[in-house]
């Protein structure tokens, strides 16, 4: 069954593959998740998701999509990232967190803790050319060159992109990493 309106990323479509060597005990958060488009597609393919966002109504569409029975499964959890908070994750582990188009610096660190160990980081947002193409505009939503990359030095990389892509045109860092 297709729960999907929008297409998933690319990146994550293109590496689906990656999540059978995860822990399977564990869930995959999707972080800022929005409408869910990514989370959904994790779903399909009956991978656990815990849907993140601070944006009540973004989960309620997600929940709605889904029906009662695949909900019992799976988790929602309205949480504002950006609040100051010591433990923004609560502490919790994750086989793997993906994060789309969001960039709070100071959450990190955070979002390292959480991942287990062998897990994963699918991280895709703009970077500071995006403003030649649209926005985001504000500096503090955008990565600086190399920033992702090195925000994870140490993991193992599995896959890392920095520079323009189409349809739509945008500026974008990618990364998958492996915690160690």
């Amino acid at each position: 069954m297709s729960y999907l309106k929008a297409s998933p990323s690319k990146l994550l479509l293109e590496n689906i593959g990656l999540f059978s060597s995860l822990d399977i005990d564990k869930d995959v958060l999707d972080l800022a998740c929005g409408c869910g488009r990514n989370g959904l597609f994790l779903l399909e393919n009956e991978i656990p998701v815990v849907f993140a966002d601070k944006d009540e109504a973004a989960l309620a569409g997600i929940s709605n999509k889904i029906g009662v029975n695949v909900r019992a499964r799976h988790k929602f959890w309205r949480i504002d990232l950006e609040k100051d908070t010591e433990s923004p994750l609560g502490g919790e582990s994750y086989s793997a967190v993906l994060v789309f188009n969001y960039l709070h610096r100071p959450l990190l660190p955070v979002i390292q803790s959480a991942i287990s160990k062998a897990g994963l980081i699918f991280y895709e947002t703009f970077t500071n050319q995006q403003p030649n193409f649209g926005r985001p505009r504000n500096p503090n939503f955008l990565l600086n060159e190399n920033e992702l990359l090195r925000k994870f030095e140490g993991w193992e990389i599995i896959n890392y992109f920095e520079g323009i892509k189409s349809d739509p045109q945008r500026a974008v860092a990618s990364l998958i990493a492996r915690k160690p």
